[in-house]
Order: structure tokens, then sequence, then C-alpha cells
């Protein structure tokens, strides 16, 4: 989840019975969705010595406060491990892991009628992730083909808000409402919800 520590385990096994040392070299690099490089947020490398039809685990941890400045909207994060068998000429393997951090930030509360022509109130809670405040808050909100900009007061780390937004719904069937919330530390998460307007 966007925010968090990321930790990632790479399981290397020895199929065979002779004894190998394996040298592993991991990278980890934010990424656009075309894959191309942003930054390279973690270097490592160590070696694994596997015994006859051993398997080892080796843990890979990506603190938020490595990838969060460098993370773009797409919030990817490209992971390979290099893994070379020592004294084996040319044996060499390449893992490649894509993470796509999820949101968990919008939540958008509907009431279980909405009619036509009659006001009704939503309720957007709103959250930060993340281990530090944000400020410049704010949220966009598209609904009936127009958008309404509501600027937010700051947020505490881990904090949770809410807003109540009102409308009149002009015509029945469904509705989308789609909600963008930004801030200084981060932009651009979504939320959305389709409702449905009932006749009077």
């Amino acid at each position: 989840v966007f925010g968090k520590d990321i930790t990632l385990i790479l399981i290397l096994n020895n199929l065979s019975f002779d004894r190998k040392t394996v040298k592993v070299d991991m990278s980890a690099s934010t990424v656009l969705y075309t894959r191309r490089t942003v930054a390279e947020i973690l270097k490592a490398n160590t070696s694994v010595e596997l015994g006859s039809k051993q398997g080892k685990h080796i843990r890979l941890k990506i603190p938020y406060s490595y990838y969060g400045k460098y993370l773009t909207t797409d919030k990817r994060i490209q992971v390979t491990a290099l893994c070379e068998v020592l004294h084996m000429r040319g044996v060499k393997l390449l893992v490649e892991k894509t993470i796509i951090l999820e949101d968990t930030n919008i939540i958008i509360k509907i009431p279980r009628r909405v009619v036509v022509n009659k006001a009704v109130t939503l309720e957007i809670s709103y959250a930060n992730p993340l281990p530090e405040p944000v400020s410049r808050c704010m949220l966009l909100v598209t609904l009936m083909n127009q958008q309404v900009k509501i600027h937010l007061a700051q947020l505490a780390p881990r904090e949770r808000s809410k807003i109540y937004f009102e409308f009149t719904p002009r015509r029945t069937g469904p509705l989308q409402l789609q909600v963008d919330f930004s801030c200084d530390k981060f932009s651009h998460v979504k939320g959305f919800v389709t409702i449905t307007v009932a006749p009077a």
C-alpha cells in the first residue's frame, strides 16, 4: 500500500545435489507505466551458499523514505534480481517484478436511495497514508459534467478526515461521481462511485 514500507522475498532453490554459491545483485527503481526508469532507489548485493537440494529466502525491504519522493502518479516500482552461480560460467538468471502500489485513501458513502430532483448528501473520506504531515490538500469532485474544487486543511501523519458534499440530481439513471485528492507530497489519488438515481 502506498505510504508503507515494502518487503519482498526472493526464493532460491538448488535443484541439484551439488553445493552452489549464488551471487545476487538486487536493485529497485521507480518507473513509469512504459517501464522507463525515473530514479534508482535501492541497490543491494549478497552471496548465498546453497547445499544439496536446499532452498533459501532473501528478504529485501524498501522503506517509504527511499521511494516516496521519487514515485510518479503511476505508483510503480520495478525490482530486479540478477542471480549468478559462481564457478559455473554463464549461468545467470534475471528475476523482475513490477509493484503497483494501491491507494486506500478515498471512501465515498452514498445514501441507500437517491431520488431525482431531491437534494442528497454524500460523505467523502480521504486520508494521508504517509508517516509525515501533508499540506495544500485539495479535492476535485467531478459530477454531472461539472467540477468542484475543495481546499482542505493539512493532515497529520496517517490522519483520516471527511467532508459532506450535497447535490441535486436532475435526471434518473446512473451518475458517475469521481473524486481526485492531491496534496504537496502526492497527487491524483482517485476514487469513484456510480450512483443510481431513482424516479420521484
